[in-house]
């Protein structure tokens, strides 16, 4: 296997979110892509027991929560793309493909090397390895896309970087037009439970975490101005609780109540 750094070495940890809630709470999601690759996984990550429901519950809420962006930009856009930005091991591209759109996954190249030892790329996708926050990757789709609308994917991706990086990137991505960007964060109040609890729970605690906001239109204004709020929602308020545990739910509730993780869509 691929020697994989701190941050990479996360991959896992969204995958098995997705094998435990499609093995017992396919209602909140169900990705055949990633049961079918259980097996295929280092048997020491699938047999980690230092996760419970409500941690492998909150990585299947994101990419049931991104999903229902994509189903919605899919709508809105007959002829749009759709990029992924630290892909990882997502299989996003598996729940959602509606047989015609273009997907484009950006990753580092040893991140991206792994992932094409279990999901090589279809006809309609293309890996790209570079750097999440470079030009390089969208230099090269609008080469080949045009003036096409995109849909940015950036999934537990901008916890481990600076707030001036990530505007950074935003203020870029800005700059090549007709551009949408979703990614999940968390306020200052959740950015200190994931440090204290959920990254040692997941075997991550060494992973440092930086990103957090408390107020997307606030974030939005220190861009510059040019940013519009689409959305800022609550991270469970879609997700089906029916079955949980006692714990699992009020967890679920807590957060939402005190937005404490959420997600954010913004026109650039």
């Amino acid at each position: 296997m691929t020697k994989l750094g701190t941050i990479e070495s996360t991959l896992f940890v969204p995958m098995l979110g997705r094998i435990y809630a499609s093995e017992n709470f396919p209602k909140i999601l169900y990705d055949k892509r990633a049961l079918e690759l259980k097996e295929q996984l280092p048997k020491d990550v699938v047999h980690d027991n230092t996760q419970n429901q409500y941690t492998y519950l909150a990585s299947a809420s994101r990419s049931a929560n991104i999903d229902r962006y994509i189903k919605d930009f899919l709508k809105r856009n007959s002829s749009g793309a759709i990029v992924q930005l630290g892909c990882g091991l997502e299989t996003t591209f598996n729940r959602n493909d509606d047989g015609k759109t273009k997907w484009y996954s950006i990753d580092l190249p040893d991140v991206i090397e792994y992932r094409r030892t279990l999901l090589p790329e279809s006809s309609r996708e293309v890996y790209i390895d570079e750097d999440a926050f470079s030009d390089v990757w969208i230099k090269k789709i609008r080469e080949e896309s045009g003036d096409i609308t995109i849909l940015v994917i950036a999934s537990g991706l901008f916890y481990y970087f600076e707030e001036e990086k990530v505007i950074s990137l935003m203020k870029l991505l800005h700059s090549y037009g007709n551009i949408e960007l979703v990614f999940d964060t968390v306020n200052r109040r959740g950015m200190r439970m994931m440090q204290k609890k959920w990254m040692k729970k997941v075997g991550h605690e060494d992973a440092k975490m930086f990103f957090y906001v408390d107020s997307a239109d606030e974030l939005a204004s220190k861009t510059g101005g040019f940013v519009h709020v689409l959305a800022e929602e609550e991270y469970y308020k879609y997700i089906n609780k029916e079955g949980l545990k006692l714990i699992t739910k009020i967890s679920m509730y807590v957060s939402d109540f005190m937005n404490m993780v959420k997600m954010i869509h913004l026109k650039l």
